[in-house]
């Protein structure tokens, strides 16, 4: 598929700013959710860039280092503590508004493109299902949220290195349920998270209720 097809049909109706927005950390039990908005330019070219989850992170960290460099781009981050208070959809979706906002002090944005998210902003939006690998400022925004939100995780792993969040980045691993038995709960976790509700309720962290 033509990753600029959705940017193109635009294009073709005068829209010319169009941000691509996705968000990264709707699964791990720790930390926040993190979105990016991405607008590209017109003539952008950067071979092999797609859905962030298909890439090395290698080759995620170089496309990041090149994609902020070269593109207008603003980031969101919803904590752990906001995620349990409104829920990981309202979370996700905040993110991406933040995210949104923060093109918005740089340039007047036309149009956003979502990762299958309706937005409700004032700015037409158009929610694409696996739009990280439809559209090209989505993929974009994919790899900038994803790199922006581990960084945020090899920060607390320096802090707290037995819990192991630089290799599992707070996803519910086996090994992640086994961290968590051994040494309790720090600040950061999701509570409203079954496995984190689990363990507070039985002392036992574990998938489902």
């Amino acid at each position: 598929m033509d990753l600029w097809y959705y940017e193109k049909e635009l294009f073709k109706q005068g829209i010319n700013i169009i941000g691509g927005t996705d968000e990264a950390g709707r699964g791990p039990l720790y930390g926040p959710v993190v979105a990016a908005c991405v607008v590209l330019p017109k003539d952008f070219k950067l071979e092999g860039l797609n859905d962030s989850k298909k890439l090395s992170e290698k080759k995620r960290n170089l496309f990041y280092d090149y994609l902020i460099k070269n593109t207008i781009y603003g980031i969101g981050i919803i904590s752990p503590e906001e995620i349990d208070k409104i829920n990981i959809y309202e979370a996700s979706k905040k993110a991406m508004i933040k995210a949104i906002r923060e093109v918005q002090k740089q340039i007047k944005l036309e149009y956003v493109l979502s990762d299958a998210m309706p937005i409700d902003i004032e700015i037409p939006t158009m929610p694409i299902i696996k739009g990280d690998a439809k559209s090209f400022s989505i993929a974009a925004a994919s790899v900038i949220a994803k790199v922006t939100r581990d960084n945020i995780l090899y920060e607390i792993d320096k802090k707290h290195p037995e819990y192991g969040f630089k290799n599992h980045k707070g996803y519910p691993t086996k090994k992640h349920f086994e961290t968590i038995e051994k040494y309790g709960l720090i600040d950061g976790y999701r509570k409203t998270y079954a496995p984190i509700k689990n363990y507070l309720e039985t002392g036992h962290c574990k998938k489902g209720n």
